[in-house]
């Protein structure tokens, strides 16, 4: 009936399977040190209060981060790289400062949460609407209210920062590609006899 198995199931290796949806190659071709800088300047600057406005203007800070992974990618490899290299290398770039500006975002949050809180009963004490309240206000001021903003933001940052900095990362390859040398002239012969 039931018969026990004398040798294991052959269970693809953690190196198959990272090879398999290619993040072991990305790693070995040197694209995630440039990709996890990029991140780390886009979560950084997104995560900080007054800073992360320049995401509200044209996407600043994820922008930045794209065109610095293709950049250093660039510098790090002696052949151009390609358009799709700049695309592949943005994508990591949007992906790993989506989760960067998600780690930093909720103790900034609880930390500033209270300030926020009073600039913005100020605000409406100055307007006249001191009792008034936006059905999409949240409290932000606890853990729970920092954690979903924070939720909220790594799900906008993921979808919206990874496809800006993947248009980034291609336009930061047609920026910062090395030009290829020319082919020497010297030392070739025209064996033709003109009739052509």
């Amino acid at each position: 009936m039931w018969q026990l198995r004398a040798t294991p199931p052959d269970w693809p290796t953690c190196n198959a399977v990272l090879d398999n949806c290619g993040v072991a190659s990305a790693w070995r071709s040197g694209y995630l040190q440039p990709a996890l800088l990029g991140g780390l300047v886009t979560g950084v600057l997104s995560a900080l209060p007054i800073v992360s406005v320049g995401n509200v203007c044209c996407c600043l800070w994820v922008v930045s981060g794209g065109l610095l992974s293709a950049y250093l990618l660039q510098q790090n490899q002696s052949a151009p790289i390609t358009t799709g290299d700049g695309a592949l290398v943005g994508l990591l770039a949007g992906v790993s400062g989506a989760f960067v500006q998600f780690v930093l975002s909720i103790p900034i949050g609880l930390m500033l949460g209270p300030v926020e809180r009073q600039m913005l009963e100020r605000f409406r004490a100055l307007s006249g609407n001191a009792g008034a309240g936006s059905p999409f206000d949240l409290d932000g001021s606890g853990m729970f209210g920092a954690l979903v903003l924070g939720i909220i933001g790594l799900f906008v940052m993921l979808v919206v920062g990874s496809v800006v900095s993947t248009l980034a990362g291609v336009v930061g390859a047609a920026l910062f590609a090395k030009a290829t040398p020319a082919p020497q002239q010297g030392g070739a012969t025209d064996w033709s006899d003109g009739n052509s």
